[in-house]
């Protein structure tokens, strides 16, 4: 048996549907090596790594510098219980986030992953009011919003396909709309709708600031998202910003807060934060947030913890992300990327199959035309999916909606062969 074949025999893929009429179409590629932006296969086949894998690659795969510093800690530290002890990759790591964060978080929690960071955060902002003598529990979302896949994530993400069997098991959450352009007004009515019938139990707000990942790379403009902050400062709702995607880099600056003028309590990291080298999750929060859980009394404790927190090799990785980050080349190539995918947006919307052609910063997505429902679960996505493997682009598409979210390292070149493929298949199938 292959790879593939000895993969199917034991191993359960995730986001993955399978049928008892599987093809060998459906088989997984089997990767055997990656160089920045391209991935290879056992056949020796070359892919463009268009989304970042699952949007965690920022600087392209295998980075020798990544690997360097990683492989020297493994030598050094490769782990140490994080709970009474800690570590000089850890400290660090959260001294420089502090320093490039908004300037009101004040200190780092440890996870492993997006939807840890979101639980933490959750489980933070909740457990303040509590410990201020409050009992608010209610959460604050936005339709077709995804915070992960643990059941507080899945909570406060759009109920869905994914979330169905579970609905009874999730804690209910206060939806409001999304401001997309026109809507804006809608999203800040419901909000003071809802505070006003509701006051007194909301905790929190959360959401994805500028980008709704899974939910269909829905954007919107940061002053709308000003506005629904200053509306829950005013109610002392606490606001949490899940830049898991949206982190390091992927809006044109180092994070969708920093397009804002307001400043959210508690932000959730992950994905791009160790460069797509190893998981790992951060929620960072304010001083007078953290004040409330110092006491003498044990039970305003926050008692969350993870076995792998703040795993030095993970620390280790981040930082030199951070390195490769923060450098005037990398800063450089987002500012190109930009400009680039603004350019492709441009011309993409003469193309009549394509429809809510939108770009911010690194991110372009659209919506392919289709007479089906559009959703996850859009028969088109397949097609869609497998066009472009035939191409050597590894694209996931959101049901009809097609995304390219590269690492930084992609060149004007590759960015170009991507726009012509998905130009050449609409401009083909409107000419059938």
């Amino acid at each position: 048996m292959n790879l593939a074949q000895r993969d199917l025999q034991c191993i359960w893929h995730p986001y993955t549907h399978r049928n008892a009429e599987s093809s060998a179409a459906d088989f997984p590629i089997p990767i055997v090596r990656g160089e920045g932006v391209y991935l290879f296969d056992e056949q020796g086949n070359k892919y463009i790594d268009a989304i970042s894998s699952w949007w965690v690659n920022i600087h392209g795969h295998a980075h020798p510098y990544i690997a360097e510093k990683v492989a020297a800690q493994l030598k050094t530290l490769e782990h140490v219980i994080f709970a009474g002890f800690t570590h000089q990759p850890a400290v660090e790591l959260a001294e420089r986030l502090l320093q490039i964060l908004p300037s009101n978080q004040s200190k780092v929690f440890y996870s492993d992953n997006g939807s840890t960071a979101v639980e933490v955060a959750l489980k933070m902002a909740v457990q303040y009011w509590a410990n201020n003598g409050f009992k608010k529990n209610k959460i604050i979302a936005f339709d077709n919003a995804y915070h992960g896949d643990t059941f507080g994530a899945m909570s406060v993400s759009a109920r869905s396909g994914f979330t169905k069997p579970f609905s009874s098991l999730l804690f209910e959450v206060i939806h409001i709309p999304v401001p997309v352009k026109g809507n804006e007004e809608a999203s800040f009515t419901k909000l003071r709708t809802e505070i006003l019938n509701l006051h007194n139990e909301i905790a929190a707000f959360i959401f994805e600031p500028l980008v709704l990942g899974a939910g269909g790379m829905l954007m919107y403009e940061a002053a709308a998202l000003d506005q629904l902050i200053s509306i829950c400062k005013q109610n002392e709702i606490l606001t949490i910003a899940d830049e898991v995607m949206t982190g390091f880099g992927r809006t044109g600056e180092l994070f969708a807060s920093d397009h804002l003028q307001q400043q959210p309590d508690i932000i959730c990291l992950s994905k791009g934060l160790t460069g797509g080298t190893m998981p790992m999750g951060i929620t960072t929060c304010t001083q007078e947030l953290f004040n409330t859980f110092i006491s003498d009394d044990r039970s305003k404790t926050l008692y969350h913890g993870h076995s792998y927190t703040a795993n030095p090799l993970a620390c280790t990785a981040a930082l030199a992300s951070l390195d490769l980050l923060l450098k005037d080349e990398c800063r450089n190539n987002i500012q190109r990327i930009s400009k680039h995918m603004q350019s492709l947006a441009g011309n993409l919307k003469k193309v009549s199959s394509l429809t809510n052609i939108r770009c911010t910063g690194t991110i372009l997505a659209v919506d392919v035309v289709t007479n089906e429902q559009t959703s996850y679960f859009n028969t088109l996505r397949d097609k869609l999916y497998h066009f472009f493997l035939s191409k050597g682009i590894i694209l996931r598409p959101l049901g009809n909606t097609v995304y390219i979210m590269p690492p930084y390292c992609i060149s004007d070149e590759d960015l170009q062969y991507i726009f012509q493929c998905i130009t050449t298949l609409f401009v083909s199938d409107s000419a059938e």
